[in-house]
């Protein structure tokens, strides 16, 4: 069992043991935490020892479909320069969620079961390299979410974990559709070259070419084509529309449904609008204030951390892999639904006066450089996106821990209710004005270098318009506007708190909190002072990849 097995499916190893020990006490939230920093550790492990993508692969399910020949899905984890950084995202943020679910009492082993099972469905999501594979821990990843929210959430948990289901769920239809397209595509050379009595010739480079020639010219029948699910590390598709180079070891069957150019810029669209909903973009996003103001602040932690990069790492995965042409032709469509995402979220969380949904509104608003970045079909859009889904998802991580050591105290998440903390809570104060400025873009903190790579991105880009591109810049000065107006009616000003006896509750920060809220702040400042270090753990390496995806040409 590899180091990548073990880091996905620890969580369900350690599941039975949760269910073992007895109801009461604090052995569940150990565990929780135990099982996060030993995967935290394995991500040490993999991280030090790293000198290329490492890959673990098994045969897994095999059967024949008929005229349609035979589907091979196979158990293959990856780990390489598109994951890299977002495998040490969760490494980070799933220990800091475990930590804050220490202010869950209501059935403690349920919740911590249902936490060790997202665990699991969120690594397996970024390791998988079979499309089938990540579909399946896709799915499997709706049903704690549900549960997480619609159990232990607020007043309206059954209406918010409701349509976080039914979003989700749609959105699903649409990535399964290009599944189906893309593994009925492809045939798998050295299975099929096996299934046709050729296994003296499986390492003859020209083995691929030979398969293609049969199956041509009718020598090879399609019953006995091996399909493959495995994601591609090359371009599919060559400007000139011609199958080549691929998914390794696999390739595209003559006479495919996804070699036409119609049905190519179908199927980025149709993953566009399945991820966009995960990421989530303008108008997919509805779902998203809803779920974070009523979930508990860990699964709050989860979701705008990690849950959100799973649409934007499965739209660079499969979206630009498969289709890097129809990436291309659809880049001044993504990049405006960035654009209304920075500015259209931004202006609804000015508008707001529950803190939790200004911050949710707010991730709206910043992962929609991620859309920009990637629509701006560059090497420098693709390296920007993933570091913003990382600085992201430790800035919002930090930001939904900040209002939840609030809440925990006083149940209540409203700006007008609080004035003056700074003189009750200076420890509280000092991070909450870190986060704040990190988050609203300020120079020398992480998000300004991932947001100035993103609209460097946009403007360097052959298909966005200059005067589009400056509109963005707009979403980072109206960021400044909400976080520094919630600072400065929250924490300035004269101590009043809108109930007196309050005041009793209002402590600064535990030890615990301590640590929750130090780990992203160092972070946000090691991320804007040596922002290579991360860049330098995928960046070049991504470059490659994105030129042999051969998107510079129109």
């Amino acid at each position: 069992m590899g180091l990548l097995t073990i880091l996905v499916f620890l969580p369900l190893i350690a599941l039975p043991v949760m269910f073992w020990l007895p109801s009461g006490g604090r052995n569940h939230r150990y565990l929780n935490l135990s099982v996060s920093l030993l995967q935290a550790i394995l991500i040490a492990v993999l991280f030090l020892n790293h000198e290329g993508p490492v890959k673990e692969e098994a045969e897994w399910i095999r059967f024949s479909a008929g005229s349609q020949g035979i589907l091979n899905i196979r158990y293959l984890l990856v780990l390489d320069h598109l994951n890299l950084l977002l495998i040490l995202l969760a490494g980070i943020v799933m220990p800091l969620a475990s930590l804050a679910s220490w202010s869950i009492q209501q059935e403690e082993k349920a919740y911590h079961a249902l936490f060790l099972l997202l665990n699991t469905t969120i690594y397996g999501c970024f390791l998988a390299g079979d499309f089938f594979l990540f579909f399946l821990f896709f799915e499997a990843m709706l049903l704690p979410m549900y549960f997480l929210i619609g159990r232990w959430g607020g007043a309206r948990k059954a209406y918010a974990s409701m349509k976080f289901f039914i979003y989700t769920l749609s959105g699903s239809a649409f990535i399964l559709m290009v599944m189906l397209m893309t593994g009925f595509s492809f045939f798998d050379v050295k299975a099929t070259a096996a299934e046709a009595g050729m296994p003296n010739a499986i390492e003859s480079p020209s083995l691929a070419l030979h398969l293609k020639t049969e199956i041509e010219q009718g020598r090879l029948p399609s019953e006995r084509i091996v399909h493959s699910f495995a994601f591609p590390s090359a371009a599919v598709v060559g400007a000139n529309g011609e199958s080549m180079n691929l998914v390794p070891g696999s390739i595209l069957a003559p006479g495919s449904f996804i070699l036409g150019w119609d049905a190519r810029i179908l199927a980025f669209l149709l993953l566009l609008i399945g991820f966009a909903v995960k990421l989530p973009a303008v108008p997919l996003h509805t779902w998203l204030p809803d779920a974070h103001v009523e979930a508990p602040t860990p699964v709050s932690v989860i979701l705008a951390a990690l849950l959100l990069k799973i649409g934007a790492y499965g739209l660079i995965r499969a979206g630009f892999g498969y289709f890097p042409e129809a990436a291309v032709y659809w880049g001044s469509f993504m990049a405006g639904i960035g654009i209304v995402s920075i500015i259209y979220a931004a202006l609804a969380a000015l508008a707001q006066q529950d803190l939790k949904k200004m911050i949710a509104y707010s991730s709206v608003s910043h992962m929609g450089f991620v859309m920009l970045a990637l629509g701006a079909g560059t090497a420098t859009g693709i390296n920007a996106a993933l570091l913003q889904s990382f600085n992201h998802g430790i800035l919002s991580a930090a930001l939904f821990l900040l209002a939840g050591v609030l809440y925990d105290r006083t149940h209540s998440r409203l700006i007008d209710d609080y004035q003056g903390l700074w003189k009750k809570m200076p420890a509280y104060t000092f991070f909450v004005l870190l986060i704040f400025f990190a988050s609203l873009g300020l120079p020398g903190l992480n998000a300004f270098v991932s947001e100035f790579l993103a609209l460097s991105s946009a403007f360097e880009s052959t298909h966005i318009q200059t005067g589009w591109a400056m509109l963005a810049v707009t979403g980072i000065i109206l960021g400044a506007a909400y976080f520094l107006r919630a600072y400065q009616r929250m924490f300035m000003g004269a101590y009043a708190l809108k109930q007196p006896e309050w005041d009793e509750i209002l402590k600064d920060l535990t030890p615990r909190e301590w640590v929750m809220l130090s780990i992203p702040a160092v972070l946000a400042l090691i991320g804007g002072i040596r922002p290579d270090w991360f860049l330098g753990l995928y960046a070049e390496e991504t470059t490659q990849w994105f030129q042999m995806l051969s998107l510079s040409k129109p």
